[in-house]
């Protein structure tokens, strides 16, 4: 499946937002949400997170069509990084161990800047290297037949 670039990093400037929120407030609450928006993302896709909604149906109409689309899986996994991330600081801000709570939103603050201001997804980039490492059962059986030929 492929996506629109734009929209995994308007997701990511709201989420950037969200993050913020947390460490201002320390609310477990709210990063539970987030956390909810991320498992919506990582097994049912981007497009039917509530982000990927507003920009679906509100954005993306005023911008026009992308320039290029990009595969869903590296977002989709960084989605997923999202997740443990959030669960972490769930886990602690309602354990009362704040220092962990604030530790997994940090981390979620600025991986969540560096996608949405300068497009640098790290989640992506760890999808991207793991395939990389190690590669699926597939690629690697294609390898071994461009190979025996």
């Amino acid at each position: 499946m492929q996506i629109d670039p734009r929209g995994p990093r308007f997701g990511a400037l709201i989420t950037m937002v969200v993050f913020a929120v947390v460490l201002v407030t320390g609310s477990a609450w709210l990063l539970a949400v987030q956390a909810l928006f991320f498992a919506i993302g990582t097994f049912l896709g981007l497009p039917r997170t509530p982000y990927g909604l507003v920009y679906r149906w509100l954005v993306r109409p005023r911008l026009g069509p992308p320039g290029e689309l990009e595969s869903a899986m590296p977002p989709r996994f960084a989605q997923g990084v999202g997740l443990v991330i959030s669960i972490v600081g769930v886990i602690g801000y309602a354990a009362g161990v704040t220092a962990l709570g604030v530790t997994a939103a940090v981390l979620g603050l600025i991986a969540a800047f560096l996608n949405g201001v300068f497009g640098l997804c790290l989640g992506c980039e760890m999808y991207l290297l793991i395939r990389r490492v190690w590669p699926g059962r597939v690629a690697r059986a294609a390898a071994d037949k461009e190979v025996s030929l």
